[in-house]
């Protein structure tokens, strides 16, 4: 260094500091040793304040601006120094340009779940995740609270504890809520709201404004997610006697579109469906039999139609067929024809039928 810039070094003429980060809350500006000069310029630009402080102890504080430093505008410090008389000299004091923006996104969550009684599940734990925005809003608190010496302080530096008391009063309140876990979802706003109540007055403790609280998911474990999500299909098939209806026409329209395709291991699956939708329709019925339903009506009794001198004569139950045989118009060897048979009968083989007629009685006895 030549003996030129030496001399020009002895003395800061301009203090300021420009942020290149987006994480950093409090930096301290690098003196290295050399004096401010008595009338140097100070600026401090928007969401900044400028912190001055002697031997440890906080003196002036500037907010944003362009200010000429002088024992007019250092009251505090000049009171340090020593200025009775307004005595113009250079000093050494340490600068802390506080960040005063909001720092947002910033994130918080459940290490491990939150326990709480559900009325409907009963026992229940939950997981809950979201962000969260502060800005300083007292920087003599902050100094003296939570910074301290530190020449760079950075978010991540107090991220932690705002997140232990963030979880500390989340999970009470979530607790007393008494919100059904199926209704968590649309209560997200009114969770944010009162955990920004909650919690404004601790972080005003800090010097810092909780500006912004978002909840942006609650979840249940997952095992507990898949049960619900199973009830919800079950919800959605609705009679389930319909569904295996639907689903078997589904697999005899997809076999008849591909007759020769499944070879034997197509027949054998094809059997295994047919077995399993034959289980399920048995057990439907057997349920509905087990819950009080009534059994199925009776089938209508079949009709018999005759041939008659050329003429087709019915249809006719079992008691018109007495009558017709009663009347002489139904003989053994009459056509008959039901729905069922291919053709057209003689009533002594049709067994329903040839049962009417009167039998010929026993034969006669023996010697007589």
């Amino acid at each position: 260094m030549s003996l030129f810039d030496k001399l020009r070094g002895e003395f800061v003429d301009i203090i300021e500091w420009l942020d290149d980060s987006q994480d950093t809350m409090v930096y301290r500006f690098p003196r290295y040793q050399n004096e401010i000069k008595m009338g140097a310029k100070l600026v401090v630009r928007e969401t900044q304040n400028a912190v001055f402080v002697n031997e440890g102890a906080l003196a002036d504080i500037f907010g944003p601006g362009t200010h000429t430093l002088s024992t007019q505008n250092m009251p505090l410090l000049s009171t340090l120094f020593g200025w009775k008389y307004g005595f113009n000299s250079p000093f050494k004091a340490e600068v802390y340009f506080v960040n005063t923006k909001r720092f947002v996104d910033l994130k918080w969550g459940t290490a491990n779940p939150i326990m709480m009684r559900d009325p409907e599940f009963g026992p229940v734990r939950l997981r809950a995740y979201g962000t969260y925005a502060i800005r300083v809003s007292n920087t003599e608190t902050f100094m003296k609270e939570i910074v301290g010496t530190d020449p760079l302080f950075q978010v991540e530096e107090i991220s932690n504890q705002l997140r232990n008391m963030i979880l500390a009063r989340f999970s009470d309140l979530l607790g007393g809520s008494k919100i059904p876990v199926l209704d968590l979802a649309s209560n997200y706003d009114e969770l944010g709201k009162f955990s920004t109540e909650r919690l404004h007055s601790e972080f005003l403790q800090y010097g810092l404004d909780l500006s912004q609280f978002y909840v942006e998911n609650i979840s249940l474990p997952p095992q507990v997610e898949e049960a619900l999500d199973k009830r919800t299909q079950m919800g959605i098939v609705g009679d389930m006697n319909r569904y295996t209806q639907f689903q078997a026409a589904n697999a005899i329209q997809t076999a008849a579109a591909n007759p020769g395709g499944g070879g034997v291991a197509g027949d054998a699956l094809g059997m295994g469906v047919g077995f399993a939708v034959g289980q399920k329709v048995a057990q439907s019925i057997a349920g509905s039999a087990a819950g009080g339903m009534p059994p199925p009506l009776p089938a209508s009794a079949p009709k018999y139609f005759l041939g008659v001198s050329g003429q087709q004569v019915g249809p006719l139950d079992l008691n018109g067929l007495r009558s017709e045989i009663q009347a002489g118009r139904l003989a053994q060897s009459t056509l008959v024809w039901r729905e069922g048979m291919s053709a057209w009968e003689p009533a002594d083989r049709v067994p329903e039928v040839s049962a009417l007629f009167p039998s010929a009685g026993p034969p006669p006895l023996p010697g007589a």
